[in-house]
């Protein structure tokens, strides 16, 4: 599975990387803002977006957005630090498929990510 990693801190990406490592994935395309994995994106979808709320450049919301005008059915999954529940509901609105609060363990990630890919192909499936 090729998975989208986008957050502007290069330490939380190499802790999300050891973490997707943990879990099996090892196909991982890095993006410092929303800007450079909009550009991924656009010339080559992954099969999971991780994105940042809070970046330069573009945030990840705008990102959710872009994304979303284009391609209804790519799986993402907002990691951050935003818990607010208004901050949740806004992400949901974008069109996330799931959210997590960082930090976060290898296990619930896991969980995240599991739960969403099955959504994401049973949706396929029912389409």
């Amino acid at each position: 599975m090729n998975i989208l990693l986008v957050d502007d801190s290069r330490t939380i990406r190499n802790i999300q990387k050891n973490v997707l490592k943990q879990l099996g994935h090892t196909d991982i395309v890095e993006a410092e803002d929303g800007v450079i994995a909009y550009a991924i994106f656009s010339k080559q979808p992954p099969d999971l977006m991780l994105v940042d709320w809070n970046m330069p450049n573009m945030d990840g919301i705008t990102l959710i957005r872009k994304v979303r005008e284009t391609n209804k059915t790519i799986p993402i999954i907002m990691c951050t630090t935003e818990a607010e529940k208004s901050r949740v509901l806004e992400a949901i609105k974008a069109g996330v498929n799931n959210y997590i609060v960082k930090p976060f363990t290898v296990e619930s990630l896991g969980e995240k990510i599991s739960q969403t890919m099955a959504k994401a192909t049973g949706a396929a499936a029912a389409s």
